[in-house]
């Protein structure tokens, strides 16, 4: 089903759900998948299978939601994100079911551009998350992620540093793909970029 209004240049599957005409073009909605009127997703993303984006979100263009995300009020993720597989997102600290909350009384989180949040990731509300940071697998995020942080476990701590590519970075912050990183108080910076060997 299609919202009245929706761009002509955004994908509905027949079994999908899109109630938000403010969706942009190119951007796909599969199987099973609900996005609920006041939602905000930007051009050329993928909503894959079952996922969920509530009223009062927002995302981003080229953002890869798969399938089992949950994406609720309050959330704001920036371009070029990737949410794994049964990715979480919370918006209360204290929810109760006969307490109904406006959207400014929510605890918002913040998802920077290119962060990667891998499969069933949960992110406890009121964080950001850093741009290009790398939360891996089943981690739950409790606190701050740095920009290029990569963050594991239960609450997600770092054990490195996360390249543009993806790539964990070596002890020496030059990756794989070419770039050099280096570190300082202020935290990871892009330097020249190294030819391929």
């Amino acid at each position: 089903m299609r919202a009245p209004g929706l761009d002509p240049a955004v994908f509905v599957h027949p079994q999908g759900l899109c109630d938000s005409a403010d969706v942009g073009a190119g951007t796909r909605v599969w199987a099973f998948a609900h996005v609920l009127e006041g939602a905000r997703i930007g051009a050329g993303c993928n909503v894959c299978d079952g996922a969920y984006v509530e009223g009062g979100a927002v995302v981003g263009d080229r953002v890869t939601i798969k399938n089992q995300v949950m994406v609720f009020a309050g959330v704001t993720i920036a371009d070029d994100v990737f949410l794994g597989p049964g990715v979480t997102f919370t918006n209360d600290f204290t929810p109760r079911a006969h307490l109904h909350k406006s959207p400014d009384e929510l605890d918002p989180t913040w998802v920077g551009e290119g962060a990667t949040l891998g499969a069933r990731v949960t992110v406890v509300c009121g964080v950001t998350i850093g741009a290009d940071a790398f939360v891996g697998a089943g981690a739950v995020v409790t606190r701050d992620v740095a920009p290029h942080a990569f963050v594991v476990g239960n609450p997600a701590r770092q054990i490195g540093w996360a390249c543009r590519c993806g790539r964990r970075l070596p002890d020496d912050l030059r990756c794989t793909c070419g770039r050099t990183w280096s570190l300082d108080d202020s935290g990871l910076h892009e330097g020249e970029v190294l030819a391929c060997t």
